[in-house]
């Protein structure tokens, strides 16, 4: 590839016709390595971003966010409290793809660097519970993908299957997998829009004088579809300052039913990212692959048995290295389980372990879930649209100004019971 910016700009005026562009320089936001990008600047003063694919799995990901961006009507784009880049035009370019958008002003923060509180995590909540309050027809009427979810149980049983097939992930990590699946209390979720693994560079962010960093805008429209809202969660296993504000900001803000496991899967499909490089290599009868995949495994369930950081710490360097490749692994590799994070600032000690662990919960080692399980304690938490109400609050607290009758206290307090014990199964089914 390596097309230069007057190259890709020529894409412009073949996507869009009449178009007079004046300047060109290189794409740094939104571009991962695996496009040729770059932005044109048209005589009228716009900037429009250009990216082409020259392989199948970013001509496939660029035909998705074509599609995706489209089906986000001027009502539903109304709906946003941030921008979503808008559509201008497609075309080839030599034997690649190109998709021209418009270019999206604001800056980037790498997951681990974003922190906790006012500002940019809240904002990331509140932004993350827009995308799933949006209505189902958005998904449904592009022909876009959509899971029940069971069927998203069903994905992720086929990606434990075949990764524990390959005979290269840990006992302990394929039995904690498995009893998390065949949890019936993990999958009681309501299917929603979600983006498919949103990251942290995918938020866009203008420095609010008084709020802090604000969502200003949100990229990577690619994995749109009807699924389990874990999967926009996910990444927060490598943003350990912001987890809890984030968790805390999309529970207040969303109107959805109450999702107390949400976060027990957010954690689960963070893990399984490691069985999906796996499998990737797998399919790709790669053993190099295969063996980083297997490192990150056995690190990851050597941090479950010891919950020591410092173990962690040592293997950091090449967790962070193979991870690195996550960002090429295609949509296809698993079973169409699309669980993917794809981001360069995932962080793998946060993964492996958590912090706070609550005393109440069994003593096992296992506790590197305590950024979860903390979402069933009076302590504000990490957890997930499971607390409807402000960070301080739990379950068994009404919001304030709300209606509350005995019979949704009731619910609510059942709800937390049967999620304490979905959590509690699963975390011991790793102990030894």
């Amino acid at each position: 590839m390596a097309r230069s910016p007057f190259t890709l700009a020529a894409a412009v005026t073949a996507a869009l016709p009449g178009a007079e562009v004046v300047g060109a320089r290189t794409l740094t936001t939104d571009s991962d390595g695996r496009f040729d990008s770059a932005v044109a600047t048209l005589s009228d003063g716009r900037e429009l971003a250009i990216r082409v694919g020259d392989d199948d799995d970013t001509a496939r990901e660029l035909a998705s966010e074509s599609l995706a961006l489209r089906a986000l009507t001027a009502g539903a784009r109304a709906m946003l409290p941030f921008q979503a880049p808008a559509y201008v035009g497609e075309t080839l370019l030599a034997e690649g793809r190109a998709l021209v958008t418009e270019l999206l002003p604001g800056f980037q923060i790498e997951a681990s660097h974003v922190p906790g509180g006012r500002g940019a995590a809240e904002s990331i909540g509140a932004s993350i519970a827009a995308v799933h309050a949006l209505p189902a027809s958005v998904v449904r009427n592009a022909g876009l993908p959509a899971r029940s979810s069971e069927e998203s149980r069903e994905d992720i049983r086929a990606l434990v299957d075949r990764a524990a097939a390959t005979g290269r992930v840990p006992a302990r990590l394929t039995v904690r997998w498995r009893e998390a699946v065949g949890d019936d209390d993990l999958w009681r979720f309501e299917a929603a829009v979600t983006l498919g693994g949103v990251q942290a560079t995918s938020f866009l962010f203008d420095d609010d004088p008084h709020q802090g960093p604000t969502v200003v805008g949100l990229l990577n429209w690619h994995g749109l579809s009807l699924g389990d809202p874990a999967v926009d969660l996910a990444w927060l296993s490598s943003a350990p300052d912001a987890a809890t504000s984030v968790h805390a900001a999309y529970a207040e803000a969303s109107d959805r039913a109450p999702d107390a496991a949400l976060a027990v899967r957010g954690r689960l499909l963070a893990e399984l990212e490691f069985a999906r490089w796996l499998v990737h290599g797998d399919t790709m009868r790669r053993a190099d692959i295969m063996d980083d995949a297997a490192h990150l495994l056995e690190a990851l369930a050597e941090g479950l048995r010891e919950n020591d950081l410092a173990v962690i710490a040592s293997r950091r360097e090449g967790v962070d290295s193979a991870l690195d490749a996550l960002d090429s692994v295609p949509d296809t590799a698993a079973a169409a389980a699309n669980t993917s994070m794809q981001t360069d600032a995932y962080n793998p000690a946060d993964l492996l372990a958590g912090e706070d662990a609550p005393d109440e919960l069994p003593g096992d080692a296992t506790e590197d879930l305590s950024d979860v399980a903390a979402a069933w304690d009076d302590e504000p938490s990490t957890s997930s649209e499971s607390r409807d109400s402000a960070p301080s609050a739990s379950l068994r607290e009404p919001v304030e100004g709300s209606k509350t009758t005995p019979d949704d206290v009731d619910s609510a307090d059942e709800a937390q019971r049967a999620a304490r014990a979905a959590l509690q199964r699963w975390t011991s089914s790793s102990s030894e």
